[in-house]
């Protein structure tokens, strides 16, 4: 991965931790490691942990966050947050997606997926 793309990457999980946490969202942890991979966000809503993947890009042409989101992404986000949950002793969770469109001094465009696993 680019230097610029990581740049932007942390841009983004930056711009949606914030975005979640002006609507309630506790932040719990940013770029928490599991033996499946890293976690972006995982928040606190109520009594529910949310583990948050972000997708961040610089231009809407053709961006369809969702489709970012394959069966196998999928596969390795729910063994990341089912880990995490074991580790930390977590009942009750859910996995939801962030896409946020645009770049630093801009004002983005974020959506929130609830549920995508």
């Amino acid at each position: 991965m680019t230097k610029y793309k990581k740049e932007i990457g942390a841009w983004g999980e930056s711009v949606a931790a914030d975005w979640l946490a002006e609507r309630g969202y506790q932040i719990v942890a940013r770029n928490a490691r599991t033996p499946y991979g890293e976690i972006d966000i995982i928040a606190q809503l109520g009594d529910v942990t949310i583990f948050v993947e972000v997708k961040t890009l610089t231009s809407s042409r053709e961006f369809f966050p969702e489709k970012n989101i394959t069966r196998t992404k999928q596969q390795h986000m729910l063994n990341s947050a089912q880990s995490y949950a074991a580790e930390h002793e977590i009942d009750h969770f859910q996995i939801d997606a962030v896409a946020v469109e645009g770049k630093p001094g801009a004002n983005p465009i974020i959506t929130h997926f609830e549920n995508v696993v």
